[in-house]
C-alpha cells in the first residue's frame, strides 16, 4: 500500500508529532500540549500543539483512545471529530470525562486520541423522485435486534 504524505507543523516546539504505537497500526496518537485537568463530567477543548495539510480527497478522523475509555471514562464529544482536507488550524480534541466521581489529569504529552488519515470520494447528490428498492429498505434504529 503507497504512503501518504502529510505536512505537518509544530505550532509549539515541543510537540510530538503523532506516531503508531505498534506496526499495522491504523491510527496514530494525538498528544495533548497542555496539562488540563477534567472533572467529573467536565469537557475541555485539549490542544496538541499541531496543524496538517491532508492532501485533497482525504480527511482525517479523530477518534477516542479505547484503554482511557475503559480505564477513565474518558471519551470524545464529538466522536469522531472530523478534519477536512482544507483546514490548516490546530489539532484540538474535544475531551470529556464521563466518570461520576473521579477527576482525570492530562499531562503535558499524554495520549489523548487516535487520528485516522482515510480516502474520502466528492461526491455530487441528483434528486430523484424514487430510490433503488434493497432488502434492509427503510428499517434502522434497532430494527436487526440485539441476538440473533
Amino acid at each position: 500500500m503507497d504512503k501518504v504524505r502529510v505536512p505537518i507543523k509544530r505550532l509549539i516546539s515541543d510537540a510530538q508529532i503523532p506516531q503508531t504505537a505498534y506496526q499495522g497500526d491504523a491510527g496514530v496518537d494525538l498528544r495533548s500540549a497542555e496539562r488540563i485537568v477534567l472533572k467529573p463530567h467536565e469537557r475541555a477543548m485539549v490542544p496538541t500543539g499541531l496543524a496538517i495539510a491532508l492532501p485533497s480527497g482525504y480527511a482525517g478522523f479523530v477518534l477516542p483512545r479505547s484503554g482511557l475509555a475503559a480505564k477513565h471514562g474518558i471519551s470524545i464529544v464529538n466522536a469522531p471529530g472530523l478534519i477536512d482536507s482544507n483546514y490548516r488550524g490546530e489539532l484540538k480534541v474535544i475531551l470529556v470525562n464521563t466518570d461520576p466521581n473521579e477527576a482525570f489529569t492530562i499531562e503535558v504529552g499524554d495520549r489523548i486520541a487516535q487520528l485516522i488519515v482515510m480516502p474520502v470520494p466528492m461526491i455530487e447528490f441528483e434528486q430523484v423522485e424514487s430510490l433503488p428498492e434493497s432488502e434492509r429498505g427503510e428499517s434502522g434504529f434497532g430494527s436487526s435486534g440485539i441476538r440473533n
